[in-house]
């Protein structure tokens, strides 16, 4: 099928995670993304392993963040190699980059300087806290960011209890979260551009991403004036929706109303307890959490989790169960979806790689080429701009190109 953004290319001189999980949605869409590195070292991720698929050089970690793109290694510390860059804006729609406050301006690749050549350039830029305010010049880290964002105030269990204390979530989320900010930003930016013919510059921070995504736990307190803490596995405004031991492991129960609640409780065999005025509504439920929740807890652990995954299911009672990320892959309804996929790489053979979540008319929209090796498509992509016989070998004895 033809991707909504063929077309559209992308200079992606981002590393590590936020910028590239954008610039990888954007190659998923249809966009020719066109990686930066450094000659030398390329993204730091190359080297953020084990683990190693077999027979790659480049880790894990990397491989999550980069399917789909063609990467140029450059020195943008060289004049020779700015120059190379400033001809490859010339034939791009975006600039994303995730350098500190200031630092691009030296080497003359900042929006204002790149917007002289290109007008209509789209110039996103990712930083830790923004291109203004006290904080703009320091560096920002998804973990450091987690903790000064709030996220790690409501998330672990309660100070006072059993493993308690602040916890950071298992994936890097407000890179992730700030990535896709990005690209629905960069694609906002690319239809105002064909209304009005203007480009923008997109100033984008962690901070204020992870602000953001406190969601109904920052209304909560805007509401109140009460600080949310943390709560373990449940939920601040709705209960019960946590985590419950049964007989022999654990369950999700996620009950949304009370409908819902009334049918769990006939499942249980305690139609009363739906009925008691202290748990009728939600909002008693919440109100009345440490009253009911022991019971439910009690009343859990009686039997096994496929009794209640069964039957609660039969009922239409959300539920579920903790899955390991291996028993991820091995779930019925993600290899129906084909979450995982297999790409040709020339030093494995075959990759296995995560799949883009998107589909458009039942179609995958997911790039089928693996994550390149470090200036695997200099030549390719720099012959375009340089034709001339000798220049690159020339830039590349001078190490300004790989």
């Amino acid at each position: 099928m033809d991707k909504p953004l063929e077309g559209i290319r992308i200079l992606d001189l981002s590393r590590i995670l936020a910028g590239p999980w954008c610039s990888q949605h954007l190659a998923d869409l249809g966009a020719e993304v066109i990686k930066v590195e450094h000659p030398e070292r390329g993204d730091d991720t190359r080297g953020w392993g084990p683990p190693y698929p077999e027979g790659c050089k480049d880790a894990a970690y990397f491989m999550c963040a980069n399917r789909g793109k063609r990467s140029v290694g450059v020195d943008i510390a060289h004049p020779e190699g700015q120059a190379v860059i400033r001809e490859l804006v010339s034939t791009c729609d975006v600039v994303l980059e995730n350098f500190k406050v200031g630092g691009l301006k030296r080497y003359g690749l900042d929006y204002q300087s790149l917007k002289e050549i290109k007008p209509d350039l789209i110039y996103c830029s990712i930083t830790g806290f923004g291109q203004s305010g006290p904080y703009a010049n320091r560096a920002g880290y998804d973990f450091l960011l987690q903790g000064m964002g709030g996220l790690m105030s409501i998330t672990g269990h309660p100070d006072g209890a059993e493993g308690g204390g602040p916890v950071k979530v298992g994936v890097a989320v407000v890179d992730l979260f700030t990535g896709m900010y990005a690209a629905t930003s960069i694609l906002s930016a690319l239809i105002g551009r064909g209304r009005t013919g203007e480009g923008t510059w997109i100033d984008i921070s962690l901070l204020d991403v992870q602000v953001s995504m406190l969601a109904n736990q920052a209304q909560n307190y805007l509401a109140s004036g009460d600080s949310p803490g943390r709560l373990g596995n449940s939920h601040p405004n709705i209960v019960p929706y946590q985590a419950f031991a049964s007989s022999d492991g654990h369950i999700i129960l996620a009950v949304g109303n009370d409908l819902q609640f009334q049918r769990f409780c006939d499942v249980a065999d305690v139609p009363l307890l739906a009925s008691d005025e202290r748990f009728s509504t939600n909002r008693k439920r919440v109100q009345n959490r440490d009253l009911l929740v022991p019971q439910l807890e009690r009343l859990i652990r009686t039997k096994p989790s496929a009794f209640w995954l069964r039957a609660l299911e039969k009922q239409g009672v959300p539920c579920g169960p903790i899955n390991s990320i291996e028993q991820v892959f091995e779930d019925p309804q993600v290899r129906h979806r084909e979450m995982q996929m297999k790409v040709s790489h020339p030093d494995s053979g075959r990759l296995s790689l995560v799949t883009s979540p998107v589909r458009f008319d039942n179609q995958k929209l997911t790039a089928d080429q693996p994550p390149p090796g470090l200036g695997q498509h200099t030549r390719e992509v720099l012959d375009e701009l340089f034709p001339e016989e000798g220049y690159l070998d020339t830039l590349r004895s001078k190490g300004v190109v790989r």
